[in-house]
């Protein structure tokens, strides 16, 4: 993990995961702690963000993936996503894909306050053809319904946090003829933000080349833009919730999606394969050396 000074360019400090590789992180409301998985080392570990020292950390299931803080800065949704660099990507071999876990931790103790199998909730509602294996989340306004991507799936779950259980599940087109052993990672679908309403989601569909914005109650679809091998893998909404920024990981580009009008209103070029997205500041001019 490092932290970069905006102003300098230079690096402020380096923080070795345990392990061998630092995945999603996320940056706590009050911008004074950042949680990072430690893929391998099946734990989160949380960071002074002015001084780079390790002030708590958290278990998780295998492979450690998303983090992202409640609005208040009390809790933090983790999810593990098992063991998805396997070459056994058949859903008769689920089992070997290790331990997916979904997690509401307390932030301030650093202490599991629930831990949901996603699998049992899944067979619960009757899709047992699905992975339990979450990859991006989004979730409403009062942080009650989430909204899952999982391994292999063209599409997303919707889950209630207070009832415990899977409500709905929204397939959306599948566009690829690849097999799954060639799907990133096993992710069909990698990116999904809410707008600031809470009334649509943004889907980076990367197997399938295209975006989407999804009315939240009726899952009506628009497709926003559908690059050839554009493989969007990431997306994420602006601090006022009116766009939508994803990344092309296959053309090297950014879009903006405007969540009102359903329309790409910008698309600029970025470096070599761009994957996660974040809205922040930083001086004007300042660029990397």
């Amino acid at each position: 993990m490092v932290a970069l000074d905006t102003a300098s360019g230079e690096i402020v400090w380096r923080f070795p995961v345990e392990g061998y590789r630092s995945d999603h992180m996320a940056l706590s409301p009050d911008g004074r702690h950042v949680a990072v998985s430690a893929s391998t080392a099946n734990k989160v570990h949380i960071l002074d963000v002015r001084t780079g020292d390790e002030v708590g950390q958290f278990p998780s299931g295998d492979t450690p993936h998303e983090n992202v803080y409640s609005h208040d800065g009390e809790r933090i949704f983790h999810a593990s996503i098992g063991l998805v660099y396997t070459p056994l990507d058949q859903p008769a071999f689920d089992t070997t894909k290790g331990e997916r876990i979904f997690q509401v931790v307390d932030a301030t103790t650093n202490e599991v306050i629930k831990r949901i199998d996603l699998r049992e909730k899944l067979d619960e509602a009757g899709y047992d053809d699905l992975s339990s294996a979450i990859r991006p989340m989004a979730h409403t306004p009062d942080e009650r319904t989430f909204y899952f991507q999982v391994s292999f799936f063209h599409g997303f779950v919707e889950y209630d946090l207070v009832e415990d259980k899977v409500t709905r599940v929204t397939r959306l087109p599948k566009r690829t003829t690849a097999p799954r052993e060639q799907y990133v990672n096993d992710s069909a679908h990698h990116g999904i933000a809410m707008n600031g309403a809470g009334t649509k989601l943004c889907v980076a569909g990367t197997m399938d080349d295209y975006v989407t914005v999804v009315s939240r109650t009726s899952t009506h679809h628009t497709i926003v833009s559908a690059p050839p091998n554009g493989k969007p893998y990431w997306a994420t909404s602006s601090k006022d919730g009116e766009h939508c920024y994803v990344s092309w990981s296959g053309t090297d580009e950014m879009s903006v999606i405007d969540y009102e009008t359903e329309t790409e209103i910008a698309r600029v070029p970025v470096g070599d394969h761009p994957q996660r997205v974040r809205e922040g500041f930083v001086p004007s001019g300042w660029s990397a050396p």
